[in-house]
């Protein structure tokens, strides 16, 4: 799967656009079968390090689409355990180091395509390596987890361990109840949470706290309201969404931020409509693909989040996304 953007540019919002714009489904279905096609162009190998995570974006926007199998399953396996290292985690493609990140993505492809049991028989590790290798990343003292060997802790991690560990059930791996006061740790006076203790809020790092807590249970701990207000004002006049104050719009935010106001029960805190149309603005008609905003080039990452956003939004036709 290719992280290369374009060829296709989103629509330039102005006045000649239709009011009742739709999702061109078949469009993004051939856009995302497409990225794999494209090993002739430098960018292709320039974003081999997101390889994994890639698949993981397409992969989830077929679901969301209604197609499924839009992917050859037996390659997305195999390529996933291609990336497999002897400690049990994933690197984001053949020869490149294990991380957190792509550990998660690695989970959360076998997870869709229903293909735990081939990390069992054809894995470097089974199901209880690839435990074993996240919760060694885990800092025993405050509960925070690094990303690989080299230390970096962000609650991007934190998250990335709750989200595989819980699909693996093995939850009781990890110090859950350190890496909750940790999490705890991060929140600010505006009811949102931080890379780490004492950082400002972001809409991103907002869904990686909330999220780690979902999974917890332990979404009492967050201030409901006050983080619901902080999240629906992320919303701008053209319907867009920010990651914080005085930024631009993002497709991105549609996930980012319509998620974590579905985890604690504020969804309707947003203009649905607004945020609807601004999405489908930013899509290409004719080639597919969703772009960051209108006037810009499509990419696998925004297409996936604005598709996820719509499906938050009850978009007719998309399949329901978990916001977790």
């Amino acid at each position: 799967m290719s992280l290369v953007s374009g060829p296709g540019r989103a629509q330039v919002a102005d006045d000649s656009l239709p009011d009742e714009l739709q999702l061109v489904v078949e469009k993004h279905v051939k856009y995302i079968q497409s990225l794999d096609k494209r090993k002739d162009e430098l960018e292709y190998w320039l974003t081999e390090h997101l390889r994994l995570n890639g698949v993981y974006w397409g992969l989830t926007a077929l679901h969301l689409l209604g197609h499924p199998n839009g992917l050859p399953r037996e390659e997305t396996i195999d390529f996933v355990l291609s990336c497999q290292h002897e400690s049990g985690g994933f690197g984001p493609a053949p020869g490149h180091d294990a991380h957190m990140l792509y550990t998660v993505s690695a989970v959360q492809i076998l997870v869709t395509v229903d293909a735990l049991d081939e990390l069992e028989k054809r894995g470097k590790t089974g199901r209880e390596g690839v435990g074993r290798y996240i919760a060694q990343l885990q800092d025993q003292e405050d509960g925070s987890f690094a990303g690989d060997e080299w230390g970096e802790t962000d609650t991007r991690f934190l998250f990335g361990a709750f989200n595989a560990l819980s699909l693996l059930r093995l939850l009781s791996y990890i110090d859950v109840t350190k890496a909750v006061s940790y999490v705890h740790a991060c929140a600010n006076f505006d009811g949102g949470y931080g890379v780490s203790p004492g950082a400002e809020s972001h809409a991103g790092q907002i869904f990686v706290c909330v999220g780690a807590l979902a999974i917890a249970k332990r979404l009492d701990l967050v201030d409901k309201d006050r983080l619901g207000s902080w999240l629906s004002e992320r919303q701008l006049n053209n319907g867009g969404l920010n990651g914080r104050p005085e930024k631009l719009e993002d497709v991105c935010y549609s996930w980012w931020v319509m998620s974590s106001l579905a985890m604690i029960g504020k969804l309707d805190w947003i203009d649905k409509e607004k945020l609807s149309h601004f999405i489908l603005q930013c899509q290409d008609p004719e080639l597919g693909g969703i772009a960051d905003r209108p006037g810009d080039a499509v990419d696998v990452f925004h297409t996936v989040f604005g598709i996820a956003g719509l499906s938050l939004v009850g978009y007719q036709g998309l399949e329901p996304v978990d916001p977790v």
